[in-house]
């Protein structure tokens, strides 16, 4: 991030450098996050086949949570006084998350969730080094908050495919 996008001298006791590089986590964090819910918003409008009612009620409360995370994400980017990415291309730019092409088969649905919990688990992880460094444990506890969230998600969706 570039000192445009820091708003204002913020006086929280991390530095300007560390508080770039956290939001600059936060952020590929929040693209990820948005990402996901994109997709499993998408699956719970096309899925299809015997496992419809569970599967939409579930990708449902999935995507609902996921809305629930974006917006807590995003304002501690911002809390840190940084302005958060919000638009189809920065989330195109700083997401792991791939897209699904077409409308799959529920199993493929929930196989391309699971790998998105997963990557949103394997992005918040790799921000930790980050947080510790600078003191910052507003940021390590959301980071756990959510991986615990995509940890149990992705197991209880790979749960579905044994």
């Amino acid at each position: 991030m570039d000192k445009k996008s820091v708003v204002q001298h913020v006086n929280i006791g991390i530095s300007d450098h560390d508080r770039e590089k956290i939001a600059q986590g936060l952020s590929r964090l929040l693209a990820d996050t948005y990402t996901l819910y994109l997709k499993t918003h998408n699956f719970h409008w096309n899925v299809t086949g015997p496992m419809f009612n569970t599967l939409h009620l579930m990708f449902e409360t999935q995507y609902n949570e996921l809305s629930l995370a974006v917006d807590a994400i995003a304002e501690r980017i911002r809390a840190l006084g940084v302005h958060a990415p919000g638009t189809y291309k920065d989330f195109a730019k700083l997401s792991s998350i791939p897209e699904a092409d077409g409308v799959p088969a529920a199993e493929d649905m929930i196989r391309q969730l699971v790998e998105g919990q997963e990557a949103v688990v394997r992005t918040a992880r790799a921000i930790f080094p980050s947080t510790e460094a600078a003191n910052d444990e507003p940021t390590a506890d959301l980071l756990t908050q959510r991986m615990q969230t995509h940890e149990k998600t992705a197991w209880m969706l790979r749960s579905m495919l044994a």
